[in-house]
């Protein structure tokens, strides 16, 4: 049991604990943001908070989460904030205490590293067009309703589309050398959109690509994570090899539509595993067909390429690629995503929808690999 608090000035201390930094998530006593707070005689609290930034834009949650939770305290009358902002020195400081190392470390990429527990899902396509960025923030949106810590990387640098279709219209804030990304319905996110003026092109070769999906990993701060979802461009080009090089232990969700050609591409696009030495996870068939106002369905794309790709993939392989759903077309999926609403909230009772949980549902439920992962055991003494 935690001891009492014996004065004031203790469940003061005790109330500010229980306010977390909104970028962060994390108490903001513990993060070295209170300065002070002291209580005068006319019960009036004054609260000393030091900023990351000067101009945070999430100060007016600061100051409301830290005015209902202090005034709260028996004999407070009232509650006065005064932001200041920290010092590099400070700055630097609590950039080592997130990264858990000195501050002159070079920044690693916290999900390659051998204790990860985040799963860690490459969403790709054989072409583009297919629905894989709608895909990926439904499926992000459904774990992170499920109470699981969900980060999305729109790796797609060229077509960036997920900041949009996520309601992510923040733009993210700087700690020293760490980036701390929005959020949207409980996911966090990071876009190059977010970085460009506009609807400005990103017009880079190979090695930019790469350096900006190293950077997506590295500097962002994620914290612990235990999804994260990389909406990839289509085809097997520069960013697929740089993820399979950055996260060998990334696995491939394969999106594609029932038509043959589009099937064909995304057979294609699966069977880079074989050179990456990834895991397929699964394939999903998305526009399925079209639900009639009679019940019945009209296959607009044909039928049977997404299990002919898992059976396929199967076969090259040399190992089960199961069909994870059909989702089938909906208005309601592109009106969700032009109004950064995934359809998987604001329509779950949808036949879309559903069967976009069921995939979440099997994705949240797979057992976790031990691949890589020490066991703890030691040879028996003679």
């Amino acid at each position: 049991m935690s001891a009492p608090v014996s004065t004031v000035e203790d469940a003061i201390q005790a109330a500010l604990a229980t306010v977390n930094d909104p970028e962060i998530r994390r108490p903001i006593t513990e993060l070295g943001m209170v300065r002070s707070a002291t209580i005068g005689t006319d019960g009036v609290v004054r609260v000393e908070l030091l900023l990351t930034v000067a101009g945070c834009p999430l100060k007016d949650k600061l100051r409301t989460d830290i005015t209902a939770a202090v005034a709260a305290v028996p004999g407070v009358t009232g509650v006065e904030i005064d932001f200041g902002v920290m010092s590099p020195e400070q700055r630097q400081s609590l950039q080592s205490q997130l990264r858990g190392g000195g501050a002159s470390e070079e920044p690693v990429i916290p999900f390659a590293q051998p204790g990860s527990r985040t799963r860690v899902y490459a969403v790709a396509s054989g072409k583009g067009g297919v629905g894989k960025s709608s895909v990926t923030v439904n499926l992000a949106a459904a774990l992170a309703a499920r109470g699981l810590s969900v980060g999305v990387v729109d790796a797609d640098i060229y077509g960036h589309s997920v900041p949009r279709m996520l309601g992510a219209d923040g733009r993210p804030t700087r700690v020293e050398d760490m980036i701390m990304p929005p959020q949207a319905h409980g996911v966090k996110v990071i876009s190059i959109g977010m970085f460009t003026s506009g609807n400005a092109a990103v017009v880079w070769r190979g090695p930019m690509l790469h350096r900006a999906l190293q950077q997506f990993l590295a500097d962002v701060y994620w914290g612990d994570l235990d999804v994260l979802l990389l909406d990839l461009p289509p085809g097997t080009g520069d960013v697929a090899i740089s993820l399979a090089q950055l996260l060998p232990n990334s696995e491939i969700l394969l999106v594609t539509t029932p038509q043959t050609a589009a099937a064909e591409v995304a057979e294609r696009a699966g069977a880079i595993a074989l050179q990456t030495h990834q895991r397929v996870v699964g394939v999903i068939e998305n526009m399925s067909w079209l639900e009639l106002p009679d019940g019945s369905r009209m296959e607009v794309f044909g039928a049977g390429g997404g299990a002919a790709v898992a059976e396929s993939l199967s076969r090259t392989i040399g190992a089960p690629v199961p069909l994870l759903g059909q989702i089938p077309l909906d208005t309601r999926v592109r009106e969700g995503g032009d109004a950064g609403n995934p359809i998987v909230l604001a329509e779950p009772t949808s036949p879309a929808a559903q069967a976009l949980n069921t995939i979440a549902d099997r994705l949240a439920l797979r057992r976790e690999s031990l691949l890589g992962k020490p066991l703890g055991l030691k040879p028996a003494g003679r």
